[in-house]
């Protein structure tokens, strides 16, 4: 059974080093990233930064001069990973000894003094609100010092950034509209190494899914840790907070991103169940170039469970936003993020969990073991008490339920017409092409005419859990 290891994340991209024209020479640096979409839209910026300051790109990384990953600290088989790559990095620094190896991102500020000083496996720390000072940093580890940077920001969101695409075929691209968190979910670790949430001026947002589509892109989605509770409200310098001036919220965000070009489709993620109002549902049923889709993570379905892990909300608010979305938006998709084995869950609360999935019946599920995360409220107040065989088999159960679901919702789409964006060529086979409906369903067909960036119109033919397979009509 297949497990998705992170909600926005692609697995194949895991461990993808950033491939860009490399012709003007310079330093060389290679820059791998892991984690979910917010880590791999900071490594474009990351990639703008230096590529300003005259570095080149190579994906193999003994040859470069310098060496950067971007981590994800959201579950410990994350970091074991990420250390298992510094460890291989390391071997080839002893045949270059001038090369400099760093971490950035999340793992890097929370482990900033184990892999620094104790196991000495990199020269350079910078959080995620730093890349700004990667230069700097660099030029001091050259200069024969450690360097670190995690220092986090209550206002940095790299707006002036012209961020490098590293999506090689430049159909879909990703665009922050937030950095940070200040929902304290117990289980999570984003907000000690992301920082307080703040939001992106609006305007710069819609300059640059302007931008997006005019260089050829045709679907954009807008990222945050929460994006629900995105607001402006800035004086014309930008600093301080006015409140007698009008506020953009998340709705009205989405309708100005909208009104860039009908032929660019929109998506967004996450949003988070107590702070989806009505009016950025009546949004996405307004504009058809805004995908009908939400990604609405529950992570149990037992109010107390939720209750223990600081959600917000309840069972029953959260069966309140699932009725909202399905009466003003008949035909959204809906997906979900689930935990299973939370400290101290008993098998009943459990079965609330699997019940809430039947009543919803999801489109898809990103599904996950719980992993206690250090400096985390439940690592402080909770003991991780349930076994990890018992946490294997609850979430097998979820897993197979959830497969259930997705292949009864593909199934009653065969004979239908989707319009779908080519996004890419299928893994598969160069003859054939992958593309996703407005509701995020993958489909796999037989190229013709087609290129990657056109819309088509695409007939279901068969399917299973994973995907729909259909032809051009």
């Amino acid at each position: 059974m297949g497990i998705v290891l992170d909600k926005d994340m692609d697995e194949a991209r895991q461990g993808e080093a950033i491939s860009m024209d490399s012709s003007k020479g310079g330093k060389k640096l290679y820059l791998e990233s892991y984690g979910c979409a917010m880590n791999f839209s900071d490594s474009e910026v990351v990639a703008s930064i230096m590529t300003n300051q005259g570095f080149s790109t190579t994906q193999d990384s003994e040859e470069a001069d310098v060496v950067l990953i971007n981590t994800c600290s959201i579950r410990e088989n994350a970091e074991q990973r990420i250390r298992n790559r510094l460890t291989q990095f390391n071997k080839a620094k002893r045949q270059r000894p001038g090369m400099v190896i760093g971490i950035l991102g999340c793992m890097a500020e929370r482990l900033k003094k184990n892999l620094l000083e104790e196991e000495k496996l990199v020269d350079l720390v910078a959080g995620p609100d730093s890349y700004r000072d990667l230069p700097g940093l660099i030029s001091e580890v050259e200069g024969g010092q450690k360097a670190v940077n995690v220092l986090l920001s209550r206002d940095e969101t790299y707006a002036d950034i012209n961020p490098v695409r590293l999506d090689k075929n430049g159909v879909t691209g990703f665009v922050s509209i937030t950095r940070g968190c200040d929902n304290m979910c117990s289980f999570c670790v984003v907000p000690f190494t992301r920082g307080r949430e703040r939001s992106r001026d609006p305007h710069t947002i819609v300059q640059e899914c302007a931008a997006l589509f005019n260089a050829g892109y045709r679907e954009v989605t807008l990222l945050g840790q929460n994006v629900d509770s995105y607001r402006w409200n800035m004086t014309s310098k930008g600093d301080i907070k006015d409140e007698t001036k009008p506020t953009t919220n998340f709705a009205e965000l989405l309708v100005m991103v909208a009104g860039v070009h009908p032929e660019l489709r929109i998506r967004f993620s996450t949003s988070h169940p107590k702070d989806m109002t009505d009016d950025v549902l009546y949004a996405i049923a307004n504009h058809k170039n805004i995908c009908n889709y939400i990604h609405l993570p529950v992570q149990s379905g037992n109010s107390d469970i939720l209750k223990k892990m600081n959600r917000g909300y309840t069972r029953e608010w959260y069966m309140n936003r699932i009725d909202a979305i399905k009466r003003i938006i008949p035909d959204c998709g809906i997906s979900t993020d689930i935990i299973s084995g939370f400290c101290g869950e008993t098998i009943e609360e459990h079965q609330d969990t699997l019940s809430i999935m039947r009543e919803v019946e999801y489109d898809s599920a990103y599904m996950y073991k719980y992993s206690e995360r250090p400096k985390t409220l439940a690592e402080r107040k909770y003991e991780d008490n349930i076994p990890e065989d018992e946490k294997q088999r609850r979430l097998e159960e979820i897993i197979e339920l959830q497969h259930g679901h997705s292949l009864k919702i593909h199934k009653a789409q065969i004979g239908q017409i989707q319009e779908v964006l080519v996004e890419k060529e299928s893994r598969r086979s160069s003859e054939q092409l992958m593309g996703r409906t407005d509701k995020n369903h993958k489909v796999i067909f037989d190229r013709k005419d087609a290129k990657i960036g056109d819309y088509v119109m695409v007939k279901i033919t068969d399917c299973n859990k994973a995907s729909l397979r259909g032809e051009i009509v």
